[in-house]
């Protein structure tokens, strides 16, 4: 992982992991004030967010909307989903309280989390790679999300400009260093994967321009495209891959993620059902269906500490159609839960250790100096959820790093990335540097 991220961080045109440059220079710090918004888009709903901020004393006060995209805007034209996100933010503006306060003569302020592949070129702007997660829309790609944005909000007459542009990862990582000082990196483990720290400017080969006044830019490894032969991968793995929608990519998330753990026990439960007659003498039908047991039946399952194992064998009658499962299928059944979920965690685990061996936190100070207290912000619903997996995760971390465990953190960041957008417009306003 260390090498494969120098590699990334060199512009090596093979690196699996493209380290990317977010232009994230000024992270909160918790004396921002002030009034600002973040936008939320990265599936078929978006959220629109308000954050009055008040130094250290008087933190946070938010409120937020969640809004359904109509599926006809997800096929139509660039400025039809535009417009239609920009009236949703003037609605939004329109219902402010007295709690919330925009100096006289200041623009509104607006972060922009984005969660689609984007090109970035400043921290306000970036060019959209392609559209995913059923998105299909003419004219955007190739084009400046943050302009698109800006002239559908001119056309409301809407008075707000969008200060940062972020990926959810970075906005996680914003919102968990707003809360804690020492966050050094943030993890998403949900039903995909990615990882954000903050790198040294100068440990940063591929960066041209002059060095950032805080020493330090945050990277976003798109991390879920990690690939080496050092990973185990099993024929239950090479299959899945070879099946999916973009097989030989996101090889990493495929072993560890929520959107295809329950799809690997499928897989193998699926082999013994053929090879070792594991549900009787007929597989079922609906073992066959690709992606038929999700992950948060799998967790379902693998918490169940009845001594029959009954609300196991309920949800494979649920899922699968088999009405009556043997005492020994179940507990094969939760023994491959066990083992899927066991190397996702351990895999993770040994990510985020990587982010730590690159930042030299993995060990204790040799000189004698005291321990470095390191804080890893995660979110996500895998995490969040799915508790054995999360206890493996920090019990892995703990393993890998031996003494120096003591002076490093887990900490859940539930929702990071909405605020964190917003914090991200405050330490990037165009009115920091006037105060």
């Amino acid at each position: 992982m260390v090498e494969e991220m120098e590699r990334g961080l060199r512009a090596d045109p093979h690196a699996p992991l493209k380290m990317l440059i977010s232009y994230v220079d000024n992270l909160p710090t918790g004396d921002e004030h002030g009034l600002f918004y973040a936008l939320d888009l990265g599936g078929t709903n978006f959220r629109v967010l308000r954050v009055q901020l008040g130094g250290k004393e008087k933190r946070v006060v938010q409120q937020y909307e969640e809004v359904a995209i109509p599926p006809h805007l997800m096929v139509g034209t660039s400025a039809e989903l535009f417009d239609f996100i920009a009236a949703e933010l003037e609605r939004f503006v329109g219902t402010e309280g007295d709690d919330f306060h925009l100096p006289e003569g200041r623009h509104r302020e607006l972060g922009f989390t984005f969660s689609f592949p984007v090109h970035q070129t400043s921290i306000s702007s970036g060019t959209l790679i392609k559209w995913t997660k059923g998105f299909c829309i003419n004219g955007t790609v190739g084009e400046d999300v943050v302009a698109e944005l800006s002239m559908a909000m001119e056309r409301q007459e809407l008075d707000m400009k969008v200060t940062a542009l972020v990926n959810d990862t970075v906005g996680t990582l914003a919102g968990g260093i707003y809360a804690d000082n020492d966050v050094i990196a943030a993890v998403i483990l949900g039903t995909g994967t990615n990882a954000a720290y903050v790198e040294h400017a100068t440990a940063i080969p591929k960066w041209n321009g002059p060095l950032p006044k805080s020493g330090n830019m945050v990277i976003n490894m798109e991390w879920g495209n990690f690939k080496s032969d050092k990973l185990p991968r099993s024929d239950y793995d090479i299959a899945l891959d070879f099946e999916s929608l973009n097989p030989g990519e996101q090889i990493y998330e495929k072993m560890i993620s929520g959107m295809y753990l329950g799809e690997v026990v499928r897989r193998i439960l699926l082999r013994l059902a053929h090879d070792a007659s594991l549900f009787g003498d007929v597989v079922p039908p609906k073992l066959e269906q690709l992606f038929v047991l999700r992950t948060p039946d799998m967790s379902a399952m693998h918490h169940d500490t009845s001594h029959d194992l009954k609300h196991l064998g309920a949800k494979l009658k649920d899922i699968l159609g088999v009405a009556d499962t043997s005492l020994e299928a179940r507990y094969i059944t939760l023994h491959v839960c066990d083992k899927v979920a066991e190397r996702g965690a351990r895999l993770a685990a040994a990510g985020i250790y990587g982010i730590l061996k690159k930042l030299g936190r993995d060990r204790v100070p040799s000189d004698g100096s005291p321990k470095q207290r390191t804080v890893v912000a995660i979110d996500g619903g895998l995490y969040e959820h799915y508790k054995k997996f999360r206890a493996r995760v920090e019990a892995t971390l703990a393993d890998l790093l031996g003494e120096a465990s003591s002076s490093v953190v887990v900490k859940m960041a539930n929702d990071g990335s909405g605020i964190g957008a917003a914090l991200l417009a405050a330490s990037h306003s165009q009115y920091t540097v006037e105060e």
